[in-house]
Order: structure tokens, then C-alpha cells, then sequence
């Protein structure tokens, strides 16, 4: 049964190849975007949804619109940001925005789109092992560390608060993806991360909401 995907940050990278496997097997998908790249442009199944910023508050109540009553099955927070700050010479403005970008995004699109969940729908926050305090071993990336434990926590929150309402919570942690935003620098391919988060989502429920999972399955630490 075909099934209705929202993605934010589809036009590249991991989003791109999670709306590409994902519409190839039927399924709708709804790519929210600020812009869109010509290859989602090429995907079947796709219906793009074009100058949304997940930190402006009015782009997402258009988008919201735009999907008056679509019950969404899952809902995947993808759009992110990196930037890299050295100690002694800190850019808080830098710092904010990532802040804005990969925590309060993510929550913003969840609010947002809280109408267009039902029971058993799924919400999917792709996060990074490099939120995981305990797994803080080399220091420094301030702003992104930040904003991707923040997000972890902000999700936990929301696993508790939707279980009552049959919707189940991942936060995902793609690997270190060979993509625009390292450089292509990366040890997997987006196709396979991204094959990896959506078996994720498959095995997502109720009982194992609030998991923090590599996507080759592996639980991470807090």
C-alpha cells in the first residue's frame, strides 16, 4: 500500500536518496525544500513543496496548507546544517543558527504537522552520534554537538508525549555520509545510509520508541 513520506531537505544528499528509494517503491512523497535540485525534480512520486525554510514559522504554516487534510505516515526531519567552530575563536552567530537549523527545525516541522499525524503514523529525526555526550571523545564542532543533543532530547520528549497517541519516534544517526555537507569525505554512500535509515523506520513502533540508532542498527549511546 502506498504510503505518504514528508521529508524536509530533500534537494540533495541523504534526503535525496531517501525520497528516490522511497518514491521508486511507490510510495508519495513530499519533499519540503528551499529550493529544488534538478535530480528530485526528475523523481516519480514526488510532489515538491519549494521555499521552506524548517526555521521560518510562516513558510511552515504555507506548507501545512499545502497538505490540508494528507494523513502523513511518516514523517522524516532530514534538513541540517554543519559548520565547524575552533575554541578561542568562537562564532555564537554560527553556533545559533545551527541551533535554530538542527534542533528547533525539526521540532517546528513536528508541531507544525501534528494535524496530518494519526495513529501509527511515524516520526523519523535524522540526528548524529556526535549529539552522544558519551561519545564526545575529540572535542570541539560546538554548534553542531549542541544542537544534535539538543534535538535528541527534544525528540525523547516527543517519543513520550505522541506514544499516547499511537505515533512512535526514531532518532537516526545516518553514518558518515559521503554528501555536500564533509566534503564528500564520508565512508558510505547516501543511497546506502539512506537504505539503512529507512529499514530503521520499518522496524520502528511503539515498543521501541525513543531508540537511538546507527542506521546499520547498532543502539547508541546518550
Amino acid at each position: 500500500m502506498s504510503r505518504n513520506i514528508l521529508i524536509t531537505g530533500a534537494n540533495r544528499g541523504i534526503g535525496l536518496a531517501m525520497a528516490q528509494q522511497l518514491s521508486a517503491q511507490g510510495d508519495t512523497v513530499y519533499a519540503l525544500v528551499r529550493k529544488a535540485s534538478d535530480a528530485l525534480s526528475q523523481c516519480n512520486q514526488v510532489q515538491i513543496i519549494e521555499n521552506i525554510d524548517v526555521t521560518d514559522t510562516d513558510a511552515l504554516k504555507s506548507a501545512t496548507q499545502s497538505l490540508a487534510g494528507v494523513n502523513i505516515d511518516i514523517l522524516i526531519n532530514n534538513a541540517g546544517i554543519l559548520a565547524d567552530e575552533v575554541l578561542g575563536n568562537l562564532d555564537f552567530e554560527s553556533i545559533r543558527r545551527q541551533f535554530e537549523v538542527n534542533c528547533l527545525g525539526p521540532l517546528k516541522v513536528t508541531e507544525a504537522f501534528l494535524g496530518n499525524l494519526s495513529d501509527g503514523s511515524k516520526v523519523a529525526q535524522v540526528t548524529s552520534r556526535m549529539g552522544s555526550i558519551e561519545d564526545n571523545t575529540s572535542g570541539g564542532r560546538y554548534g553542531y554537538r549542541i544542537s544534535k543533543t539538543a534535538l535528541n532530547s527534544a525528540s525523547m520528549s516527543l517519543a513520550r508525549d505522541l506514544k499516547p497517541n499511537g505515533i512512535a519516534v526514531a532518532l537516526l544517526h545516518p553514518g558518515y555520509v559521503q554528501t555536500d555537507m564533509v566534503n564528500n569525505m564520508g565512508d558510505v554512500s547516501a543511497a546506502t545510509a539512506a537504505k539503512g535509515l529507512l529499514q530503521r523506520i520499518e522496524e520502528l513502533d511503539l515498543n521501541n520508541s525513543g531508540s537511538f540508532w546507527h542506521a546499520n542498527g547498532e543502539l547508541l549511546p546518550w
